[in-house]
């Protein structure tokens, strides 16, 4: 078990559906109908051609044209191709993916082995097959989408920056960024974490210092630590090291266990802030590369008058709160052994009633917020009301718009869903601010959206029992199932248009 069983895994089926795929449905399909020919435009040396329809900058045809070239010369060889242009077919620009797949998973063992040093190579592997299962993520790894590019990509930069490698983790944070422009929010994302990071460990070895001199107080430096500090550590630190408890084992979750908690939340921030603070040019040096990428991002956002590139009138910044809605529930849904279990419901509620007061107006806030989020900021994008390829479409008219009452019926659903996930969740705040950022703005209700925030979800949730994962890999493998079946063997056609139609997410 380790990386290498990992990849010997994930590769046992992106090799024998890739086949299928590309034999059944061997023409490009909805936006490869854009991506395909752009990329082909590279292949041919014409990088000054550009289609206005695509909305994302050129970092997937960049990859794929390393990936090409990779196997170039042995296709040359055996006089399987004439021309560079002629190994740029849809196959091989598809296959693109597939590999990144394949890297992808080892990616994510890695940071699973960080982020849980505790766990042996055999849970490792558990845990990344699960999620290299993951609908969204499964499915376009097959089809020559940006998905699998983006994720790979920033999970690769975090990856590095915890490693403390942070000019490399800033280069691949700049390729996330040339596949997908909202992705410069989840560098930022990793960047803070960085920081936070960074911080806590400066916190831990002064206070060491601190310890190992015998003084409380260094008038100097500003510096205050308690006995209980120096010998335990900053409050943030002991939940983080806490969090590995699974919820399914009836613990109360950290983040509402009690009034104190709450306390030890806000003055955990202070110090970290604090100390930020105090070695503030430190900071800005070592995370230079990420000012850097955040400058240059803003340089292109004004230069493009958008963050958006082509089609700009069909993917306009709306404030679309409900987005966050709908993240929430389908994520909790996609966890359901941890999220949706009498356990889970009885920790929540005691949770809450232990903070009496506060849990009543945490409970209100909820329910202010998501009520006030679908009632004024729900938006059904033209494209969903008119698509009836995606199953969003179907999400929309049969459940969400399904009756008047039916949106507000669903906030209950939400509200927990939040609450359970920011129950299990470490780093709320820093992660809740990332969603909010990449998901409000967007006007579509487009689930491929939410792979990167679920990612980074389930990674900080340290759902611990084997159970839960078996469980979620078993669901994730009858979704998949079944959105393949339909893709390949259901297909329809529009009276309107010809063609053959097929279902998507």
């Amino acid at each position: 078990m380790g990386r290498l069983a990992v990849a010997v895994i994930v590769s046992c089926w992106v090799i024998p559906i890739s086949i299928s795929v590309n034999r059944i449905v061997p023409d490009p399909y909805m936006d490869e109908i854009f991506h395909v020919p752009q990329a082909q435009q590279y292949c041919k040396g014409n990088f000054t051609s550009w289609d206005p329809m695509i909305t994302t900058p050129p970092g997937l045809y960049f990859l794929s044209l390393a990936h090409v070239a990779s196997f170039f010369p042995g296709m040359l060889c055996i006089q399987a191709v004439s021309s560079f242009f002629d190994a740029c077919s849809t196959v091989a620009l598809r296959s693109t993916n597939g590999v990144l797949a394949v890297i992808c998973s080892i990616v994510v063992y890695e940071i699973i082995s960080q982020l849980r040093p505790e766990l042996n190579k055999r849970r490792a592997t558990l845990y990344t097959v699960v999620l290299a299962l993951y609908p969204l993520h499964w499915f376009f790894t097959y089809l020559y989408y940006t998905d699998v590019a983006s994720l790979t990509a920033v999970l690769t930069s975090y990856l590095m920056c915890m490693k403390k490698n942070y000019p490399l983790s800033a280069v691949l944070g700049a390729l996330a960024v040339l596949v997908r422009q909202t992705n410069i929010v989840w560098i930022l994302f990793v960047g803070c974490s960085g920081i936070i990071n960074y911080t806590l460990g400066f916190q831990k070895d002064k206070h060491s210092e601190q310890l190992d001199d015998s003084s409380v107080l260094d008038q100097k430096d500003g510096w205050l630590v308690s006995g209980k500090t120096a010998a335990t550590g900053s409050n943030l630190r002991r939940r983080r090291l806490s969090s590995t408890v699974d919820s399914s084992d009836h613990s109360t979750p950290k983040n509402f266990s009690s009034s104190s908690n709450s306390s030890d939340l806000i003055d955990d921030i202070k110090e970290i802030l604090v100390t930020s603070w105090y070695i503030k040019w430190r900071l800005l040096l070592l995370f230079s590369p990420y000012v850097m990428l955040l400058v240059a991002f803003v340089g292109f956002v004004y230069w493009n008058g958008s963050i958006v590139l082509g089609a700009k009138e069909g993917h306009a910044v709306s404030p679309h709160f409900a987005q966050l809605m709908y993240f929430g529930l389908l994520s909790a849904l996609l966890m359901v052994p941890v999220h949706f279990t009498l356990s889970q419901t009885a920790v929540l509620y005691q949770s809450l009633r232990k903070l009496r007061v506060l849990g009543i107006v945490l409970c209100l806030t909820g329910f202010t917020t998501a009520f006030l989020s679908v009632n004024f900021f729900s938006i059904a994008h033209p494209y969903l009301l008119a698509d009836n390829r995606h199953y969003t479409f179907y999400i929309w008219r049969k459940i969400i718009n399904f009756h008047w009452s039916t949106k507000y019926l669903m906030v209950p659903l939400y509200v927990y869903s939040w609450f359970s996930i920011f129950s299990i969740l470490v780093w709320v705040l820093v992660y809740f601010l990332a969603c909010a950022a990449v998901l409000i703005p967007s006007p579509l209700i487009e689930f491929r959206y939410y792979t990167i925030p679920f990612f980074f979800l389930v990674l900080h949730s340290h759902v611990n029992s084997d159970r839960n994962w078996v469980l979620m890999g078993i669901l994730y493998t009858v979704i998949n199932i079944f959105t393949m079946v339909m893709f390949l063997f259901k297909p329809f056609s529009w009276p309107h248009e010809a063609g053959i139609q097929r279902f998507i997410w």
